[in-house]
């Protein structure tokens, strides 16, 4: 992969996605960014240093019309994802969550055998395809859908609880939940990362690739025999988030 690269986000308008979208026109290390999305980043909330920056909004039912792979794009990061709540039903949270998450990495892969690209993933912690719970379980499913695409390099993150999260909507579970991790953080770094610090790591794996990741990392390999990732938890997050 060459020392300049072209970045690609989907999702920059989410807690973790607008803070990596910063940290990517903050660094000379990208010769363009694109922040592709069902909508983006107004002008006036983003930062001076933004003459590499393409914005695209993207209809994630027509992905053939935003022509995705012409960026020939070599780091895709993704922080795309919803809640059921803010979908509005379980289909629609799996659409968006899922289907609208690997299509997109699917369009954005080029057919040039010799681009090596990287997809760098924001999953969460306890994903698990084969859980009863809707949020995990199609977090997990996704995690393995990307990894079944063919990328060069796959990195999924599994963070815990996001603090400094930023979000219009309120939500209790995730206030009560913020109190607890903040308190049981002081005992274990398994629980909580601030969303500036895991986009810090998120832009980090997404420079090192797979093989150039730190030991402190805790990167392990995961998924299935078709469909192998790179896992990142809460730890390592932290760990690259903050070196």
């Amino acid at each position: 992969m060459p020392c300049v690269s072209r970045a690609l986000v989907l999702g920059a308008t989410g807690a973790t996605g607008k803070h990596l979208l910063r940290e990517l026109l903050s660094s000379n290390e990208w010769s363009k960014v694109g922040e592709y999305g069902r909508r983006v980043t107004p002008e006036a909330d983003l930062p001076p240093n933004r003459g590499n920056l393409e914005q695209k909004t993207v209809n994630f039912e027509n992905l053939e019309a935003a022509d995705l792979k012409e960026g020939r794009w070599d780091v895709v990061f993704v922080t795309l994802g919803t809640t059921r709540g803010n979908a509005g039903s379980a289909e629609m949270f799996e659409k968006i969550d899922r289907e609208y998450v690997v299509n997109a990495c699917k369009a954005a892969k080029t057919d040039d055998p010799e681009h090596k690209q990287r997809v760098v993933y924001l999953s969460s912690g306890g994903a698990n395809p084969s859980s009863s719970f809707l949020y995990t379980r199609s977090k997990g499913l996704t995690e393995l859908g990307i990894a079944r695409l063919g990328y060069a390099d796959t990195i999924v993150f599994r963070p815990g609880f996001l603090k400094g999260a930023q979000r219009t909507d309120k939500r209790l579970g995730e206030t009560i939940a913020g109190y607890l991790t903040g308190a049981a953080s002081h005992f274990s770094s398994n629980m909580e990362v601030h969303v500036s610090v895991l986009a810090k790591a998120i832009m980090k794996a997404g420079s090192l690739g797979s093989s150039g990741l730190p030991p402190a990392a805790g990167a392990t390999k995961a998924g299935r025999e078709d469909a192998s990732f790179t896992l990142i938890g809460n730890k390592g997050a932290l760990a690259l988030g903050q070196e």
